[in-house]
């Protein structure tokens, strides 16, 4: 099968969504309202093109001059200024069109093209385009002439509009691609977003994905359940078993916790998740590392809060067993918090992850209905490169058992189910462990009290006397 030569964007995250990059010599709309970021996504393009030795032909059918635009272009840190005038040139044809129209604009493009030897061009304003043409049959010739001279040249060619063109515009029936930016209102966050509408003779990950403008300019996040589709396949084929961190919690689960399964600990504030999750990092060492991955404790209160548990985080954080990552929940973009999850793990060959919590996690998702879908992704992928998971998630309930579960369908990523509450017993509150799942393994259903104290988490099985002071309580 011919592999299509492949133009790659530079742009984090775009070229995954492409399946490698843009088609060479093909033609693509980048669409979007003003401020979407069209301008900073082409220049990436241009600028990431002539540092791998291509040639970009920059053409604008806007009134705005250069200078302003090389301002604004100047806080990025793909800015070259040292590539403009040799390898990227700045032509502006605003007043071609006026004074002498589109066909004018075409013979100056083409002379352009050859005489720069652009592999790239970019044209900025086809909407100017399409109100200078008389009819969409002229807004057609105009595209099908700058393709046809663009492609004889070898050069790929993005036209820059801010109309929203429907699927049957004539821009779009005329070009290879279309990609579109936008933004949404997502309570009082706005949300920018990428679509690929169009990807003729390519491969494309369709559907909406999240992106934001930094200082190194666009950064696209793919949505993780289109990309991590197949993790496992790359399962291991046979089980072991790792200490939990509870030496009288193993036995009652067959040794301890399977290698690379997925635990979710269930239950209020105050029940002992956070606990048992720093407890289970304490088994971390420099071959196995563990990772902190959090949205409520900061570094420091997570340090004390160990050191209260008899354990020495920052000793295991400068030993390299540990690693210790703080996120925030209202400013992050979900798919950008499991992107930065996976890459952390991958970088430190982390094999303990503690994820606090899952409903921090679903509070930066913009789009709740689909976190099910990414949570078994993430956990699957988790699962394939051998990592071991503790997950917490808060349950509304102070006292009792009833369960407010995360997503109406936990097996799809969740191995192993525990279920920490208070209980009244008399005039005293005390923590209760119900092991509700073990995948893989078998386990001992006794009803368990939890007890947390200077040496760390115990647990014992609630004598039958004490379980009927608990039912009357």
């Amino acid at each position: 099968m011919n592999q299509l030569k492949r133009l790659q964007s530079g742009i984090e995250g775009l070229d995954e969504l492409l399946k490698g990059g843009f088609v060479a010599g093909s033609s693509y709309i980048i669409q979007g309202r003003p401020g979407s970021g069209k301008t900073i996504l082409a220049n990436q393009i241009g600028f990431h093109h002539a540092r791998t030795g291509g040639r970009v032909l920059f053409a604008t059918l806007l009134a705005e001059p250069h200078e302003r635009l090389f301002q604004f272009l100047s806080t990025l840190s793909f800015f070259d200024k040292d590539r403009i005038g040799d390898q990227i040139q700045f032509v502006s044809a605003f007043d071609t069109m006026e004074n002498d129209g589109l066909e004018e604009v075409v013979k100056l493009l083409r002379r352009e093209i050859v005489r720069q030897k652009s592999t790239v061009m970019i044209l900025d304003g086809l909407l100017n385009a399409r109100s200078r043409a008389d009819s969409p049959i002229n807004t057609k010739r105009f595209i099908s002439e700058l393709q046809g001279h663009a492609a004889f040249a070898g050069c790929t060619v993005f036209f820059l509009t801010s109309s929203q063109l429907d699927d049957g515009s004539p821009e779009h029936t005329m070009v290879d691609g279309v990609l579109e930016l936008g933004e949404e209102q997502v309570g009082t966050r706005s949300i920018r977003r990428i679509k690929l509408r169009k990807t003729r003779g390519s491969a494309a990950i369709p559907g909406t994905h999240e992106c934001e403008i930094t200082e190194n300019g666009l950064v696209v996040y793919p949505r993780l359940e289109s990309i991590f589709t197949c993790s496992a396949l790359r399962d291991s084929d046979h089980f072991a078993t790792i200490p939990s961190g509870l030496q009288t919690l193993d036995p009652l689960i067959g040794g301890g916790l399977v290698q690379s399964s997925v635990t979710l600990l269930l239950g209020p504030s105050g029940a002992g998740k956070t606990s048992f999750g720093i407890t289970f990092l304490g088994q971390s060492t420099a071959d196995e590392p563990g990772l902190h991955f959090g949205f409520y404790e900061s570094p420091q209160r997570l340090r004390m809060k160990a050191a209260s548990l008899g354990l020495d985080f920052a000793a295991m954080e400068q030993s390299g067993a540990l690693t210790i990552l703080w996120k925030s929940i209202t400013t992050e973009l979900v798919d950008k918090l499991a992107m930065d999850l996976l890459r952390v793990v991958e970088e430190k060959s982390i094999k303990r992850v503690f994820l606090d919590s899952l409903g921090g996690m679903t509070r930066a998702a913009a789009d709740t209905s689909r976190m099910l879908d990414l949570y078994t992704a993430l956990m699957g992928e988790l699962r394939a490169r051998n990592v071991t998971v503790v997950a917490s998630w808060e349950v509304r309930s102070l006292l009792g058992g009833e369960i407010d579960a995360p997503a109406p369908d936990l097996s799809g990523f969740v191995d192993n189910l525990l279920m920490l509450r208070f209980v009244q017993e008399a005039a005293e509150l005390k923590r209760q462990l119900s092991i509700l799942k073990i995948r893989d393994n078998p386990f001992d259903p006794a009803l368990l009290e939890l007890s947390i104290g200077h040496q760390g988490l115990d647990v014992k099985k609630v004598q039958f006397h004490a379980l009927g002071d608990t039912i009357n309580a």
